[in-house]
């Protein structure tokens, strides 16, 4: 399994050459830097700590400084680890980059939801709405917390209630990776991507098999039109009268 850091940046389409249209998720990937390596032998597990996006020196606290020291590189906003078998290939320093994935693999990625504070139970759980009439004394409570009496001493741990909903790490398995390009950074993953726009992401290789994969169909590749610059016309001599040439 292979993995790699990525910045959500937001939703667009693509079209193929025969006019299928994919809905995709554009999400940034610069060089992931590995400043760390996790052994079996030491750690008790194989994975790389990386960073993602350059951070001056100067906004760097003693830590950070000390582990872009060892790596022979500069400190970073993010740093993460990510687990798998291939990633121990490796070494401290090394460049991570978005060519590791081709279109048409199948990933899973993992971001943090958006946060939507604390919420009722209607929008958090998807309760219905008691009824509207203006002598009902029920519209968006949260029910009944009778429990048939299997725990009248209190509240059933796992009951849906209000609360805080969101801002929780979130998977989506077997997605579809539509195009790759390594040197603009950045991937294109078909369908939406957990969490909010320049949110981090970490793109993995698919655990689960998928029985049905699609495969992605030539891209439009979009190329800028040039003219090509008018030959310079010569000079058209201003008309004489008959007279004039006459004297």
């Amino acid at each position: 399994m292979k993995a790699i850091l990525g910045r959500k940046m937001g939703m667009t389409s693509v079209f193929a050459e025969d006019g299928t249209l994919y809905p995709v998720t554009v999400v940034e990937v610069l060089p992931n830097v590995v400043t760390q390596v996790k052994t079996l032998e030491k750690d008790g597990y194989v994975a790389v700590q990386v960073g993602y996006e350059e951070k001056k020196e100067s906004r760097a606290n003693k830590a950070e400084k000390g582990i872009a020291k060892k790596a022979n590189t500069v400190p970073h906003y993010v740093s993460a680890e990510l687990r798998g078998d291939e990633m121990g290939s490796y070494q401290l320093g090394d460049l991570i980059k978005a060519d590791m994935f081709q279109a048409g693999d199948v990933v899973d990625v993992i971001g943090t939801s958006k946060g939507h504070g604390y919420t009722g139970t209607i929008k958090r759980w998807h309760m219905h709405i008691g009824p509207k009439g203006h002598g009902s004394g029920y519209h968006r409570g949260q029910g009944s917390f009778a429990n048939n009496g299997r725990y009248n001493h209190g509240v059933m741990p796992g009951k849906h209630m209000s609360g805080h909903h969101g801002n929780k790490s979130a998977t989506l398995l077997n997605l579809l990776v539509v195009k790759v390009d390594a040197e603009k950074g950045y991937i294109l993953i078909k369908g939406g991507l957990p969490g909010s726009k320049k949110s981090i992401v970490t793109i993995r290789s698919a655990i689960k098999t998928v029985k049905n994969k699609e495969s992605v169909k030539p891209l439009i590749q979009r190329v800028k039109k040039v003219e090509a610059p008018k030959a310079e016309e010569a000079p058209v001599e201003a008309p004489v009268a008959e007279e004039a040439k006459a004297e």
